[in-house]
């Protein structure tokens, strides 16, 4: 009886012992996994059934092989269009969270800044591309000031949603106590703006990869939207998908790299 018990016991420790983090994310994983098998799978077989043109739409199993031929080719522009989004994302957090201080901080000029902020956003950027080529000749910097005025705006209105939502009670509380406005900036409405200083990252962080690609569209002798552009020309369908997927991989690399920042520093925002 004892030994029976004993038995039983193991048994219900070893099922009711918690996955490890890799089973956890292999188990959230798997519907997109599967989903993308089926659809990989119907492509091929569309393209084979219908013969279709690889001009026209390449199978999976055409891309792939580009991407294990053309390996060195698309690693060279993959870095170079990721020292792009990187270097244009910093400086779109800097310039975000930097008009959302002024305008929280200054009610004269948040009252000035910030409509003419909201009309910039409405700005078509792709028209923007060509000129600042034209100023700023084919290197870096009209590549970041591109993903600038692309990424900057949900940064600056998240965080200034932040700012805004602190307990007025609060504040309230704390003038009484005699606070300055620039200390309650810092030990109050800062760090409640975090969490959502981190969602604008987020959302920031993709316009940047898709800023980088406009830009180099526009102008460029090298990066992966030159390559997709030079490749389109040249009929290359398969290497121009190739491409796309190392772009599509780059920004999911570059969106969990924030998401990781979220989840190890700022502890106490809610969990997706």
């Amino acid at each position: 009886m004892s030994n029976t018990t004993t038995i039983q016991n193991s048994t219900m420790t070893t099922q009711n012992k918690p996955k490890s983090n890799l089973g956890l994310m292999l188990h959230g994983a798997m519907p997109t996994i599967i989903l993308t098998a089926i659809t990989l799978i119907l492509w091929e077989v569309i393209t084979h059934v219908f013969a279709i043109e690889a001009f026209v739409l390449p199978a999976p199993s055409a891309i792939l092989n580009e991407l294990i031929n053309q390996q060195a080719l698309l690693a060279a522009s993959a870095l170079v269009t990721a020292e792009e989004i990187v270097y244009g994302f910093l400086l779109s957090m800097v310039v975000g969270v930097f008009m959302a201080l002024i305008i929280v901080r200054f009610d004269w000029l948040g009252r000035a800044v910030y409509p003419l902020m909201v009309l910039f956003q409405n700005v078509p950027k792709i028209a923007l591309a060509p000129l600042f080529i034209l100023w700023f000749g084919y290197d870096l910097a009209p590549k970041l000031l591109l993903i600038v005025v692309m990424a900057f705006f949900p940064i600056a209105l998240n965080m200034l949603v932040g700012l805004q939502s602190v307990d007025p009670n609060l504040v309230t509380l704390l003038k009484t106590v005699g606070a300055t406005r620039n200390e309650i900036l810092w030990r109050v409405r800062i760090p409640n703006s975090l969490p959502y200083l981190m969602s604008g990252l987020k959302i920031a962080v993709t316009l940047a990869s898709i800023g980088a690609i406009v830009g180099e569209f526009a102008g460029a002798s090298a990066g992966l939207g030159y390559l997709i552009l030079f490749a389109s020309t040249q009929m290359e369908t398969a290497l121009v998908f190739a491409a796309v997927v190392e772009v599509s991989i780059l920004g999911m690399l570059c969106y969990y790299v924030v998401e990781f920042v979220e989840w190890r520093f700022i502890t106490w925002a809610p969990k997706s």
